[in-house]
């Protein structure tokens, strides 16, 4: 029995004393703040000093503040987020509104919960979505120790404790086993040979059997259910043997049952998408028309990139791979690692025939299916889930060799467009963000408008037109082995969704790349290629695989909108021939411009629809706005790094401690690296609104160094040897600079501004000046501006 015990304490805070009981090791203090009665920062520390730790705070604090779902701030939130900060205290709200003021009719979050870093990692705040004929929701505090959400897991190898020296001497795959069996054999005993020995000399975890959520029903498992219920009466009824094992059976039975048929939901939502029965009518005729036509890819040339592979080829690309789950086959990418030579040598023997007989392994068509509910969504919608592809490591393998080659010629041809920067050498998401953020700044510069749309593709990979793929490759020119490999890679694709131990049955993917393979990104890049040819003069275009944007900047909003229209006519027309489908009601328009007075927004038709017209748009994971101040990006920025700095707070604040080298790494890893994708571009930002992250990098190089709060943040960044944010984005920007002005393939490379276009932006100093000019003064400060800067080497035969 817990006896709860009231806990007096002393403080100013008269008219909304707290409420403390102290619960065995837990203190929950209700509190209640005023919202037009001045509360100083000192009474709520001398509150906070009293409170025995561990302590949980539930309150109506009446703070507004963008990090628990506020639009805006007010001092109250300025006051909780700095206790926040002061006491390392960490915040349980998400987003959710927990007030509803019924004169405004406008819904807020004022209630929160804060709790002590010791009680982060068991706690789980959710708020009804019911009102008791109150103004408030009610707050739920649930303890995840006693009713966590349990999983599935499969038995895997524990690689750190196996016997490399005995696994390495068992296997061994001989030429014989290539050369007098068939490809499919062949691959089985090399399978099976790597597997008997990682079973000899490397333990197997067992997976767990855990209790698991059952969204779906029907009348089996209802049926199953009650025989479950039916035995456990008989057996509680009358306690024996017999009955205790008739009641497992039933147990197993009603288990297997219900996860059996979430997987087949599942597969056969999947199969569904990939259907060509989702392509429009007008597609289908041409898709029936196009596949009569035989593509022959035979060839009598002795072409380079369809010479055997080389053993180089083999262990470069396998340095290159990590750890990942294997597929069917369940011989991952360790495994391979640690064969002899001469295995390893075998396995390439194998890869050459399939390459030479121009066939393909059975087992390599199929994958597993992991289904990962998406954040936030719905259960029960089979929808709703995202499909994680396992397929066979040694067909991934082959897959790099493949891709290597393939990627060369593409490079090496000049096919693929220059606006493509998605996985590409020497190219990166940045590329994209800086086209569009230097077009933005030179409109601003001329007082012109600039009109971008975002457009979003409806389940791009999964409704990918295969034989379009084979036909875009013999429009290159590609023949022999390689084509040929690609299109038995693409045919008769099979999958199972596996959920727990259960798998459903075989379903086909009828169209689409294959979801979880190497060659997939670089066979879609290959299909959506074309769409920027597509474009009007006057309408530019980027793509990073298959996130497009379209922009055109103009004096006339008459003009921009004549020339958006016919571009999104022409993409239409485009994907009509070649399976895509683009979302109107997914895609977004923003209209970005500095101009005083009234404008109005160009309207932009596809198939019958205005696309949305936004004040922002997140395009690659950076938050453009209008007038491009990056306010809202940084209030994100800060909100998601409030969040992770929680981990620092409970890693930091725990009995057993973690050294300041680990706190130091998990903040690189989980807040700077956050803090830097994409600094280069939203570095262009008002120092007050760069100012908004400082307290961040401060919070948590005091929690990494168990600095005192009073501690000068220049003796922060020296003990830590970490610079201040502003010094890091000058830095990581130069290195972007850099890397652009070594690679002449770079469509930024040797960017310069017209001459009219610098005395422009000479004559307006107030304007933000593109990233270029930017770096030029950089480097002019930092006397970098005449160091030479050596050029990339081209592209190297795989």
């Amino acid at each position: 029995m817990i006896y709860p015990l009231v806990v007096y304490i002393s403080t100013q805070i008269y008219k909304q004393l707290p409420f403390v009981v102290h619960i065995k090791s837990l203190t929950i203090c209700s509190l209640y703040l005023p919202p037009h009665q001045t509360v100083h920062q000192t009474e709520l520390d001398n509150l906070i000093s009293q409170l025995p730790s561990p302590f949980l705070i539930l309150g109506d604090l009446n703070g507004h503040s963008p990090l628990w779902g506020g639009t805006e701030t007010n001092s109250r939130g300025r006051q909780i987020e700095q206790l926040l900060a002061d006491h390392n205290i960490c915040l349980l709200n998400n987003n959710e509104k927990t007030h509803f003021h019924l004169p405004t009719q406008t819904f807020h979050s004022i209630d929160l919960a804060l709790c002590t870093p010791a009680l982060l990692p068991f706690l789980n705040l959710t708020v009804d979505d019911n009102l008791h004929n109150s103004d408030h929701f009610p707050l739920i505090i649930t303890d995840n120790r006693h009713n966590s959400a349990n999983h599935y897991y499969s038995p895997k190898y524990v690689y750190t404790a196996a016997d490399w020296q005995k696994f390495s001497s068992l296997p061994v795959i001989t030429s014989a086993i290539i050369d007098n069996r068939t490809v499919d054999e062949a691959l089985e005993n090399i399978i099976s040979i790597i597997k008997t020995a990682a079973d000899a000399s490397i333990p197997l975890a067992k997976g767990t059997r855990r209790r698991q959520y059952k969204p779906w029903w029907n009348d089996l498992c209802q049926q199953a259910y009650k025989a479950q219920q039916k035995a456990w009466n008989t057996f509680r009824r009358y306690p024996t043997t017999a009955n205790l094992i008739k009641f497992n059976k039933s147990k197993a039975d009603s288990r297997r049952i219900q996860r059996q048929k979430i997987a087949d939901t599942i597969a056969s939502s999947l199969a569904e998408i990939s259907s060509s029965r989702n392509y429009p009518d007008h597609f289908l005729a041409h898709k029936l028309k196009e596949e009569k036509t035989k593509l022959n890819f035979n060839t009598q040339s002795d072409l380079p990139y369809n010479n055997s592979f080389t053993l180089l080829e083999f262990q470069s690309c396998l340095s290159t791979v990590h750890n990942s789950a294997p597929g069917p086959d369940n011989t991952g990418y360790t495994l391979i690692k640690h064969l002899t030579i001469e295995s390893q040598t075998n396995i390439l023997r194998l890869y050459n025939r399939i390459w030479q007989e121009q066939t393909f392994p059975t087992l390599w068509h199929q994958a597993i299916i992991i289904p990962i509910l998406k954040p936030g969504k719905d259960a029960t919608n089979p929808l709703n889930y995202r499909p994680i592809a396992l397929t066979c490591c040694l067909c991934k393998l082959l897959e790099r060799l493949v891709n290597r080659r393939l990627v060369h010629y593409l490079e090496t041809n000049n096919i693929i467009h220059p606006h493509q920067s998605g996985f590409r050498k020497g190219r990166c998401t940045l590329d994209n963000l800086l086209s569009l953020e230097t077009d933005i700044r030179l409109a601003f510069l001329q007082k012109k408008h600039l009109v971008a749309i975002f457009f979003d593709i409806e389940k791009a990979y999964d409704r990918t037109w295969r034989h379009g793929i084979l036909s875009d490759l013999y429009a290159f020119g590609l023949r022999g082995n390689l084509s040929i490999f690609i299109r038995n890679f693409l045919r008769l694709r099979k999958f199972r969704v596996r959920v727990g131990f259960e798998f459903s049955d075989s379903y086909i993917q009828e169209e689409g790349v294959p979801q979880g393979s190497v060659l997939s990104v670089s066979l879609f890049i290959i299909k959506i290629n074309n769409i920027l040819h597509q474009l009007p003069s006057f309408v530019k275009g980027h793509l990073y695989v298959d996130d497009l944007y379209i922009s055109c900047t103009g004096n006339h909003i008459s003009f921009i909108e004549q020339q958006l229209q016919t571009a999104v006519q022409k993409i239409k027309h485009w994907s009509d021939f070649n399976g895509f489908n683009f979302s109107a009601s997914k895609s977004s328009e923003v209209h970005f411009c500095r101009k005083r007075g009234l404008h109005l927004d160009p309207e932009i038709e596809m198939d019958g629809r205005i696309i949305q017209i936004e004040n922002q748009v997140q395009f690659l994971g950076i938050l453009f706005d209008r007038k491009l101040t990056f306010l809202s990006h940084v209030k994100y920025l800060r909100k998601r790094c409030e969040r992770a700095l929680n981990i620092l707070k409970v890693l930091s604040n725990t009995s057993w401690g973690a050294d300041r080298l680990s706190l130091q790494r998990i903040y690189r890893a989980t807040i700077l690296s956050t803090l830097d994708f994409g600094s280069a571009i939203y570095g262009s930002a008002r120092k007050s609104v760069l100012k908004k992250l400082d307290p961040i990098h401060h919070s948590a190089l005091r929690l990494c160094s168990g600095a005192f709060r009073t501690s000068p943040t220049s003796s922060l960044y020296v003990d830590c040897y970490e610079p201040p944010l502003e010094i890091r984005r000058q830095m990581l920007s130069l290195h972007y600079y850099l890397r652009i002005s070594s690679n002449t393939r770079h469509p930024c490379h040797g960017f310069l501004l017209r001459p009219f276009l610098h005395r422009l932006q000479q004559a307006r100093p107030s304007s933000v000046p593109t990233f270029f000019t930017r770096m030029h003064n950089l480097m002019k400060d930092f006397n970098l501006h005449e160091v030479p800067i050596s050029l990339q080497p081209s592209f190297l035969p795989p």
